[in-house]
């Protein structure tokens, strides 16, 4: 197994030359994240997850979690050095108010140091990636009270959280959850019900965790409109902060799972268990979109995180591993890495990750832009992009993710199916980043059926409009661009012609647009991908380095003429309707 190092000055490089993060770093609120600290908290953070989190990763799928008799969970020993290192450091606590004990950083530095604590390992970051999908739900709805009792340890790590959502017989069908919240009299609730897949949802590593449970009171709505969320601590706290009885939930078991062995996946029970209403009754699908919005993006960056981690040790592998005799070359054997169809997949992989990790962080940029803009016709715009990308990202992130560490495996050859080698151990963890927070079917019909009817579908067409603005820069460069401008134009045509006619079908038959949705999704993606690697090798040309020119352009260039011709082949199975679906 190689050596694994978190790529900092890639990050760093996308930030500012790709997202514009010098103008974000001038936002209100901001000013302290400039683009010279951000870049030396990144080279920080690579050290810190290459040297002390990412040697976990092994022995956490050795070793895996387990539970105990007495419903307690064991972890990999390995683990809580680790944790309590990563809370001392506060790497999870930057992107926080600093009123909370954060950092005030803005959200698109959180996110690029999700993806190295993932990619050191995706099992360990788990546990702080729910607890700041919980933290972002409480800083929304939350009373101040709950603010002032929760949020500093969870925002520093001390306190962990989780987000209880589905049961055994719901699924991805929130609407149809039966976990009841009845009033206790004093303004609590008293919690029963049993909740499944909950990540991380029992643990010792911190000394409370902080649940929060989506639950129906007595004669609320039936479906979604009836759903409230309430706070049920593992722990009870004292009005002076301090930790009081244990609640009524515990931990029945955890699941056996293709990956991610050192996060405990568990089923929850709640007896009775003692519940904080947050916000008001019948809220709760608002305050779990928050939680889940931001968690669908994470996860997204979870498909970067692995395939980064694969790419890595299978271009070391590609370097080391000899065999056969490459072409034009002398002696016995060569290097894999210097037969072409080896070289071609390493290319993919590098390529397909660059661009996807520049979608995730361009949309964690719009979240923060959404968020802080002193204006509101920005803020407002920014927000209708977050919610174009956020399911594209999650989706076609996970996707490639899945893709990337196959390929990885495939470059091993048969040591690749060997667990030893531990390739395959990222191709098992990733798996399921493309069924949790939503699946990416899910994902799809929320593109199709929600987001590109904003404002009668002008939102989109304007984001179409605005990517192409690109092709005006490539013109202008130098001939080395001519097949990356001809490719983008052609498929920039082709995303705007599938996109007319899902706009043009949906109402009258939303049944045609939902049964293409996938492809078109992927058709953005793909699309996006593109143009972001276009920005990079055009800011790249100007940048006075040679060497860094060569490389992005190079890259963009491999993207456009071997990737994004996918474009046009997927329009056929975006637009052909639903007949054949339900033929047999």
């Amino acid at each position: 197994m190689s050596d694994f190092r978190p790529p900092a000055s890639e990050t760093a490089f996308i930030l500012e030359h790709v997202v514009g993060y010098r103008d974000l770093a001038e936002l209100p609120g901001f000013e302290h994240a400039d683009l010279d600290t951000v870049v030396e908290l990144l080279d920080e953070a690579a050290d810190f997850m290459s040297k002390v989190v990412a040697p976990t990763n092994r022995v956490g799928d050795t070793e895996g979690a387990r539970r105990n008799p007495d419903g307690t969970v064991t972890l990999p020993d390995a683990f809580r050095k680790a944790y309590d290192a990563y809370v001392d450091g506060g790497w999870g606590s930057l992107p926080f108010p600093e009123e909370f004990e954060g950092g005030g950083f803005p959200s698109v530095v959180g996110l690029a140091l999700q993806e190295m604590v993932q990619s050191s390992n995706m099992a360990f970051a788990l546990c702080p990636l729910l607890t700041q999908g919980a933290i972002d739900a409480l800083l929304h709805y939350g009373s101040d009270d709950q603010k002032a009792t929760y949020l500093p340890k969870m925002v520093t790590g001390e306190w962990t959280g989780t987000m209880h959502l589905t049961e055994p017989q719901a699924g991805s069908d929130v609407g149809a959850l039966t976990t009841k919240a009845v009033p206790n009299g004093d303004g609590t609730y008293s919690i029963t019900g049993q909740k499944i897949f909950i990540t991380w949802g029992e643990h010792e590593l911190t000394d409370n965790i902080v649940h929060l449970v989506l639950a129906r009171t007595p004669g609320a709505p039936a479906g979604t409109r009836g759903i409230s969320c309430f706070i049920v601590p593992k722990y009870l706290v004292n009005e002076d902060g301090s930790l009081g009885e244990r609640n009524g939930t515990t931990c029945l078991s955890i699941e056996h799972k293709l990956g991610i062995h050192g996060s405990p996946t568990c089923v929850m029970q709640h007896d009775g268990a003692t519940g904080y209403l947050i916000g008001e009754e019948n809220q709760g699908m608002r305050i779990m979109f928050v939680m889940m919005n931001v968690a669908r993006l994470s996860v997204g960056m979870q498909g970067v995180a692995l395939a980064e981690r694969a790419y890595q040790q299978a271009l070391s592998y590609a370097k080391e591993r000899r065999q056969g005799l490459a072409v034009g070359q002398t002696g016995t054997d060569s290097p894999i890495i210097d037969h072409p169809d080896v070289r071609r997949m390493l290319m993919t992989q590098r390529a397909s990750i660059a661009a996807i990790r520049s979608m995730m962080l361009l949309n964690a940029s719009q979240m923060d832009i959404a968020s802080h803009h002193p204006d509101p016709e920005t803020r407002q715009r920014a927000s209708e992009i977050v919610g174009l990308l956020t399911p594209i990202c999650k989706s076609f992130g996970t996707d490639i993710g899945n893709e990337v560490t196959s390929s990885a495996i495939q470059v091993h050859g048969g040591m690749g199916y060997i667990e030893e080698t531990g390739v395959a151990q990222h191709f098992r963890d990733v798996r399921i980043a493309a069924i949790y927070e939503g699946t990416n079917g899910i994902q799809a019909a929320d593109l199709v059926g929600r987001k590109l009817g904003v404002r009668d579908g002008a939102s989109v067409m304007e984001y179409i409009a605005h990517m192409r603005g690109i092709l005006g820069e490539l013109t202008a460069a130098d001939d080395d661009f001519a097949t990356i401008s001809a490719e983008l134009g052609k498929q920039f045509d082709a995303l705007e012609s599938a996109t007319t006619w899902m706009l043009r079908t949906g109402i009258a038959d939303p049944q045609a647009v939902l049964s293409g949705s996938s492809p078109y999704l992927r058709m953005w993606g793909l699309v996006l991908g593109g143009w972001l690697l276009a920005k990079g090798a055009i800011a790249a040309a100007d940048s006075g380095d040679e060497s860094l020119a060569k490389e992005k352009l190079v890259i963009a260039r491999f993207y456009a003429e071997q990737i994004l011709p996918q474009v046009s082949g997927l329009s056929g199975a975006a637009t052909a309707g639903s007949r054949d679906l339900f033929a047999l």
